[in-house]
């Protein structure tokens, strides 16, 4: 599966992009509570990312696009400090939400999963977000899976159970049980955790199992429902969990510098890929850290497909809402904050993107340098995107009060007009320019 294009060249980071290098990343790790040092892996000197991707049974969401371009701004203040980065991602082209989408509306769920998927790929392109090097969809990993599941089975880490309320035998479960570090990632009690698994896709009430948290990873096929080749298994799909470990395992190896997602990603399914990483690996770490973002809400309520109270990146598109603006109210809110979305929000972040437009327009403004220093910082400090904004805000309010005691228009300072500054320059309103685009993700035209 392809990815989307990269972004242009004067909006990415990279060698010679800004004068100097960043500082390394320190992030809140869910699993300790404290924020860490993240980058390169010692073993290869690779900064490696896995962020969990999209059921493409509805289009892209704020939720969605807060995942990813947080991780987005990870991936280049990463690659700003003079990192090389590996970054996957997966997309969960076959699951039940997907095919109960598709028979409620009679799609193929072969479409829709291809059209929600290309609509995906839009709004990350619009939004500047650089693509991961690998894009896979689940139905591409089922050859990863199934040797994965024939060996768990193997070894008496999985186990099968027979069919109930009309279900086939032989449903393939992991074994949960020898696993001490089990709800190391999100230190949730098992109460707590029974909640969340049957709110979260999970099974706890299934007859048979072992534990009732004990996760599925492989459904035997059921009549009207796709399957595939399972080898010993049998004909069927995978269970959600093991789709991700598998991918990370394949593509990255363990441990992994950053696992990344929605804060309702740490349990079950990040707890779970963690599990089942370890029992394939003999009980190497899957991460190193584990970054979960705030939901986004609208209204009081979680942003979510489920619920239908969503805001469409496509939409805000479709309805003259520009990308770099969206980017912007994005970054409005610390990554890890739950926050509300609301129209207010939206025309503020509009307008900082014109005041900060004009500033860059004008022949010169205040020393930049010290812009550049206190974004750095700030992404280094958890991802602080709030402040490196505030930082930005500073200088463009010092500009045009300059501009505006030096006789200057904003309005009439077009860039265009001029011959375009080597990537070395760095007159102020430039850099500037290049420290907002390359490190924000922000287009200033």
């Amino acid at each position: 599966m392809h990815a989307w294009p990269a972004p242009r060249p004067d909006l990415l980071p990279g060698a010679g992009a800004l004068p100097g290098r960043g500082l390394r990343v320190h992030l809140h790790d869910t699993a300790t509570g404290a924020a860490v040092p993240t980058g390169p892996d010692e073993a290869d000197g690779t900064a490696s990312l896995y962020v969990c991707g999209i059921t493409p049974y509805d289009a892209t969401h704020l939720g969605h696009a807060a995942t990813y371009v947080t991780f987005d701004l990870l991936g280049r203040a990463w690659r700003d400090a003079g990192h090389e980065v590996r970054y996957v991602q997966n997309v969960t082209d076959v699951d039940d939400p997907l095919l109960e989408r598709a028979a409620a509306t009679g799609e193929d769920w072969r479409e829709l999963a291809r059209r929600q998927t290309d609509l995906f790929r839009d709004d990350m392109t619009a939004l500047a977000v650089v693509p991961p090097d690998t894009y896979l969809g689940a139905v591409e990993t089922i050859p990863l899976v199934v040797a994965a599941v024939e060996r768990l089975l193997a070894e008496g880490r999985a186990y099968r159970v027979a069919g109930a309320d009309g279900a086939p035998d032989g449903d393939v479960y992991f074994r949960l049980e020898g696993d001490d570090r089990f709800g190391s990632v999100s230190g949730l009690g098992r109460e707590e955790m029974l909640a969340l698994s049957a709110e979260r896709g999970g099974d706890p009430a299934r007859p048979g199992k072992a534990d009732a948290l004990d996760p599925l990873l492989w459904r035997v096929e059921r009549p009207g429902e796709p399957s595939w080749d399972g080898g010993a298994l049998g004909r069927g799909r995978p269970g959600w969990h093991i789709e991700c470990t598998c991918i990370v395992l394949d593509r990255l190896g363990t441990p992994i510098s950053v696992q990344g997602g929605g804060s309702d990603l740490a349990f079950p399914h990040h707890e779970m890929g963690a599990s089942h990483s370890r029992a394939l690996t003999g009980g190497t770490d899957y991460a190193r850290a584990y970054a979960h973002g705030g939901m986004v809400a609208l209204d009081g309520e979680k942003m979510s497909k489920s619920l239908g109270n969503l805001v469409l990146v496509s939409r805000l598109r479709a309805g003259g809402e520009e990308p770099a603006a969206i980017r912007l109210a994005i970054l409005a809110h610390h990554w890890r904050s739950d926050w509300s979305w609301t129209a207010e929000g939206m025309r503020a972040a509009a307008q900082r993107l014109q005041r900060w437009r004009s500033a860059v327009r004008l022949p010169s403004g205040p020393d930049a340098a010290p812009v550049l220093a206190q974004v750095r910082a700030r992404l280094a400090d958890d991802l602080d995107a709030p402040a490196a904004l505030a930082a930005v805000d500073d200088w463009a309010r010092a500009a045009l009060a300059q501009g505006e005691r030096a006789g200057t228009d904003p309005a009439n300072a077009h860039l265009d007009d001029a011959p375009v500054p080597a990537a070395g320059d760095t007159g102020a309103p430039e850099l500037v320019r290049r420290t907002v685009q390359v490190l924000l993700g922000v287009d200033l035209g």
